[in-house]
């Protein structure tokens, strides 16, 4: 049986190389990601369990998990914030046990209100261990072995083509970013949006970090719809092995008439398939937020359940599912209305206690 040990995956490049060789390594796997997310938040730390193999040189599972203090919603160990797929790095039940406990020790000395481990793939080699299951995330994707035109005759007719063709009769063009200025272009529609909507605005520095560590790789990038020189809607994509990963979507209102969001997620599908990627992802969703859900089912896409793990059996988050409380409309209601620098204080205080 191997050792598990802590490794630090930006000084020992085993990590990356492990991630890279893993079927279910994603982008928030590498260390990168731990690099993001403590230059952004000051309440996370992130630990890297790894399973070595009997020479104690090769890891053979991992499992990374990040402590996040919080005064306001209790300290938790997740594994991992901010991330759509991140799946322990294992093989079979026994890999997980061992990393697992592992994981139950460092908690013992961290003393999180609970543990929380979230998963895709893995679900089947956690599930009936000593952690409660839910199942409240959804993930919309569309495998495209097929290639666009294909696709495009799955797309709802009305909602999708139709809008898709209306972007194109109204010449919407298309920019890649390229540089850190088309961040700044994004961030502006991301506020609209996220005010729109009534939900907390990421602090700038987030996208900020996210852009400067996985960039320059090509990992990350964003799309932006525009006429006339003038930015109508933009998504933000991550790209890693076979795989894109829809994670932010942006557009003002005031366009959107001429369908940049219709316009963008076509040409993200188009360019997935250029590029010889396998799966295009639609992002996380709340199963509460129908319109969005019934969006990305008209795209033809498959859904799956996000199986999330928590420890101790009882604690589940229950937040996430709070959409008609009376926190959560006043907080919606602060979201829409704040005026620019209040926006920007309240995402700042929220993001201070998410992850």
């Amino acid at each position: 049986m191997g050792k598990i040990v802590l490794i630090d995956p930006v000084q020992d490049p085993r990590w990356d190389r492990f991630v890279e060789s893993h079927p279910f390594g994603w982008i928030c796997h590498l260390s990168g990601w731990k690099q993001m997310l403590e230059t952004t938040f000051s309440h996370m730390k992130g630990y890297y369990f790894a399973l070595l193999d009997d020479s104690g040189q090769r890891i053979e599972a991992g499992l990374p998990v990040f402590i996040v203090r919080s005064r306001l919603l209790g300290d938790r160990l997740v594994s991992i914030p901010f991330a759509t797929l991140c799946d322990p790095l294992v093989a079979n039940v026994s890999q997980f046990l061992q990393l697992a406990s592992a994981v139950r020790d460092l908690g013992a000395t961290l003393k999180p209100r609970r543990i929380e481990i979230r998963s895709l793939y893995t679900g089947a080699m956690i599930r009936g261990q000593w952690l409660e299951e839910s199942n409240f995330f959804k993930l919309h994707f569309l495998e495209l072995k097929e290639g666009h035109e294909e696709l495009l005759k799955r797309f709802h007719p009305k909602s999708v083509r139709h809008s898709i063709r209306r972007a194109v009769k109204n010449k919407l063009q298309l920019a890649v970013g390229e540089t850190g200025s088309v961040l700044d272009r994004f961030f502006s529609l991301h506020m609209g949006t996220r005010k729109r909507l009534g939900l907390p605005l990421h602090p700038y520095r987030f996208f900020e970090s996210l852009w400067k560590v996985f960039a320059p790789s090509g990992q990350v990038s964003i799309l932006v719809a525009e006429k006339h020189n003038i930015t109508l809607g933009a998504l933000l994509l991550l790209k890693y092995k076979d795989r894109v990963s829809i994670d932010y979507s942006a557009y003002d209102e005031t366009f959107a008439d001429v369908r940049p969001n219709h316009f963008l997620f076509w040409e993200a599908i188009q360019m997935a398939c250029r590029e010889g990627f396998k799966i295009i992802d639609f992002g996380r969703t709340n199963p509460q937020h129908r319109n969005l859900m019934e969006f990305k089912s008209r795209w033809g896409t498959r859904m799956m359940d996000l199986p999330q793990f928590f420890y101790p059996t009882g604690c589940e988050n229950s937040t996430f599912k709070e959409t008609g409380s009376f926190k959560h409309l006043l907080l919606h209601a602060a979201c829409r209305h704040a005026p620019v620098f209040a926006q920007k204080a309240i995402g700042e205080f929220c993001y201070r206690h998410l992850g």
